[in-house]
């Protein structure tokens, strides 16, 4: 009967050297990235290493090499379903690249500034995508400062010298208001996301101005925070006006079916009939018969695919010149917003 495994020891560069009948350092060069060996040796190492089970031990390696092979990953919080996917993605093409995503969740104060930036220098990760809707801005400046390679995910920043990818949002919130002209509404309304994040400062951005050149007043902007219970609370409020909207623009989708619900089961309201709403991202729910939200889709895969880009090529080159990339999104139609009478 064999050992438990719990009591087996675990497996050395020692032992496999011993077993392949070389030098520990071979051993060493073979599992080091771009290391010289030969391919005789690497087979006979790696032959011993197979028979023996031995892992090579990827911390202490990232002492010789400088590197863990570790991205860190902030973000304010996990509610909103956009970041759930966009995680997953993110995870996939960098284990294409050969890292691990390790990630940090952040809240809105100065404390959680400085904890994220300490524990982020305590795991020596390799680079950081911020996806934070908050104080990514803040805490990408000071690790660019402390030499740490950083790209901003779904959100910019006024700050230079740090790159981000975003889709295009004030193309957006254009796109949106385009649209609700053309499907005949005349009193339309805007509930905001977090007033600090530039997604939300560019998606009312594109809304108003598309309006203002179409001669059409924003009624109202009511404040959501990217927050479900505040979202519903503004829906509240704009629909208990002496003239309500027949039209309400959502700065997210995590926001908007908070909305719909609200409307049609605590005010008793109808989707779209009564009133047209529109949300942002996309995220699976949408698509849900049970809301069949018409959003613009945040085109999340190449989002990813260019912010792992940047990272690579910003841990190759750290001093390279940040750069700033929006990537246009489609207006996605459903049933919950009234559609233009010459819709083709």
């Amino acid at each position: 009967m064999s050992e438990p495994t719990r009591n087996r020891r675990r497996v050395t560069a020692a032992d496999v050297a011993r077993e392949a009948g070389v030098s520990q350092s071979a051993v060493s060069r073979v599992f080091t990235e771009g290391a010289s060996v030969s391919g005789r040796m690497d087979a006979r190492v790696r032959e011993a290493a197979e028979r023996l089970g031995y892992r090579p031990n990827v911390l202490a390696r990232s002492l010789i090499t400088g590197r863990t092979r570790i991205i860190g990953l902030v973000v304010a919080y996990l509610d909103n379903p956009f970041y759930p996917d966009a995680i997953e993605k993110l995870s996939a093409a960098l284990q294409e690249e050969g890292y691990h995503l390790l990630i940090f969740t952040t809240g809105r104060t100065e404390m959680d500034v400085d904890r994220i930036f300490q524990e982020l220098m305590d795991y020596r990760v390799d680079g950081i995508i911020a996806a934070s809707i908050n104080l990514s801005g803040d805490l990408a400046k000071r690790c660019r400062e402390a030499g740490m390679p950083v790209v901003l995910f779904n959100r910019g920043t006024d700050q230079g010298g740090i790159s981000a990818v975003t889709s295009d949002n004030v193309a957006g919130g254009r796109m949106v208001a385009e649209f609700l002209l053309r499907g005949g509404h005349r009193r339309l309304a805007h509930i905001a996301g977090w007033e600090a994040s530039s997604t939300g400062r560019d998606r009312l951005q594109g809304f108003r101005d598309h309006l203002k050149g179409a001669g059409r007043p924003l009624m109202y902007v009511a404040d959501g925070a990217y927050d479900r219970h505040r979202a519903s609370e503004a829906a509240r409020f704009l629909m208990g006006q002496a003239v309500p909207p027949d039209a309400i623009f959502v700065a997210n989708d995590h926001m908007a079916l908070a909305v719909m619900d609200c409307l049609r089961h605590d005010l008793g309201l109808r989707v779209p009939e009564d009133v047209s709403i529109v949300g942002y991202d996309d995220v699976p729910m949408a698509g849900w018969p049970s809301y069949d939200l018409t959003t613009v889709r945040q085109p999340t895969r190449r989002m990813v695919e260019a912010s792992v880009a940047e990272l690579m090529r910003l841990i190759a080159a750290p001093a390279r010149q940040a750069t700033t990339t929006r990537i246009d999104g489609p207006l996605v139609v459903r049933g919950s917003a009234r559609l233009p009478e010459d819709r083709t």
